[in-house]
């Protein structure tokens, strides 16, 4: 199960002095039973480049979609179960539909789910370890490392037994 992620967001008082707005735990949390229990839990979104301090960044009643608002981004927090809960009664095309993301599937009779986004993603790993699959080769990452996905076709594989939690943000972009 994936742990709960506390969310502090900072502000203005009417004085213009900064202050902490909110601290509590992020509410935005989608738990996908069709991924083996993919926990997301969306943190803050913008709908423009540069971003509007005045407008709010929560992700309120927004249905949940893998990508970020057009001209926007996406601040996210992702738990990877283990492959083997994950992959074990996975319906591709029925997960990433429930994820919003059914146009991002690529490759569906590749050895691991592969989609692919009009987004740059900015990722680091929390926790635990987890491969990144590309169309060729993968890289494997731990705690600490960093990606840069550039809208390339890829696969995540988590072949431990333990959660993987990786912080990410993605960024509206132009497509290939």
């Amino acid at each position: 199960m994936a742990k709960k992620t506390r969310l502090v967001v900072t502000g203005h008082n009417d004085d213009g002095k900064s202050v902490v707005v909110s601290d509590d735990d992020a509410p935005h949390v989608h738990v996908f039973e069709s991924s083996g229990g993919l926990t997301v839990t969306d943190l803050w979104l913008t709908s423009t480049i540069p971003a509007d301090h005045s407008a709010s960044g929560e992700p309120g009643s927004r249905s949940f979609t893998i990508e970020p608002p057009s001209n926007g981004s996406v601040f996210r927090v992702i738990d990877y179960p283990p492959d083997k809960v994950r992959f074990l009664n996975m319906d591709r095309e029925t997960a990433y539909r429930d994820m919003g993301a059914a146009h991002a599937l690529v490759k569906k009779d590749a050895r691991y789910p592969m989609h692919k986004t009009h987004t740059i993603d900015y990722a680091v790993i929390l926790s635990g370890e987890i491969y990144a699959v590309m169309d060729e080769g993968e890289v494997l990452l731990k705690a600490g490392d960093c990606l840069i996905q550039r809208g390339t076709s890829h696969a995540w594989s988590n072949r431990t037994d333990e959660l993987c939690r990786i912080v990410f943000v993605l960024i509206d972009a132009k497509p290939l």
